[in-house]
């Protein structure tokens, strides 16, 4: 009589309690699937991974000491064969862009898991990848559109904590007209009406978070 074939064996990412105890409820109904560990920390996600050696990894982006994309590019440095799946509230393209970069299979929103995320699990264990409708349709509007400057990026963020143009010039090194100009090309890159209008299309499209 021949064995079943062995289970997916998986490991839960996030900081979140109850959303670690929805995943674990979700798979503990699913003869193919295992739950084998769980951490709330970046640092406890690396520590699982080398212990445990899921099949496939669910990592949030958000977590109290490192950030998701970061334990991402540990854990495959370490593992080039890791398969991760990001889950997130965050559809934003810039994030999904480096996340996939940094060697995530796929990238789901938090708010598909009943509906998506097993399927997910059981095709990024076969080898392959998934990026969410809703993620997808974002990376395709952006596609082709120029990106910020890391300079670009620096002078935003102090822009979104409320500093004036000599503010950001004084803490920046550069002078109010380069900043001036920093902040026109943000403007128009994009497509913002004023400088508020641009901090919340950068944080919708995952460029930063506050």
């Amino acid at each position: 009589m021949a064995s079943p074939p062995a289970r997916i064996r998986v490991l839960s990412v996030d900081d979140h309690p109850l959303l670690r105890a929805g995943i674990a409820a979700l798979i503990a109904n699913q003869a193919d699937l295992e739950l084998v560990g769980e951490a709330a920390t970046g640092q406890e996600a690396i520590e699982q991974f080398r212990s445990l050696r899921p099949d496939v990894t669910l990592m949030d982006l958000q977590m109290p000491d490192m950030g998701g994309i970061e334990v991402i590019g540990a854990i495959r440095r370490e593992f080039t064969d890791a398969r991760i799946v990001v889950l997130t509230t965050f559809a934003g393209d810039v994030l999904a862009q480096r996340a996939l970069k940094a060697g995530a299979q796929a990238y789901v929103l938090k708010n598909a898991v009943r509906k998506e995320l097993l399927d997910v699990i059981r095709a990024v264990h076969r080898g392959q990848k998934r990026v969410q409708a809703e993620v997808a349709v974002e990376l395709a509007t952006h596609t082709g559109e120029p990106l910020l400057t890391p300079r670009e990026l620096q002078v935003l963020e102090l822009v979104s904590a409320g500093n004036s143009n000599k503010r950001i010039a004084a803490a920046l090194g550069i002078d109010d007209e380069t900043v001036k100009g920093h902040v026109a090309n943000i403007l128009s890159k994009l497509g913002a009406r004023d400088r508020t209008h641009a901090v919340t299309l950068a944080l919708k499209r995952g460029m930063f978070q506050l």
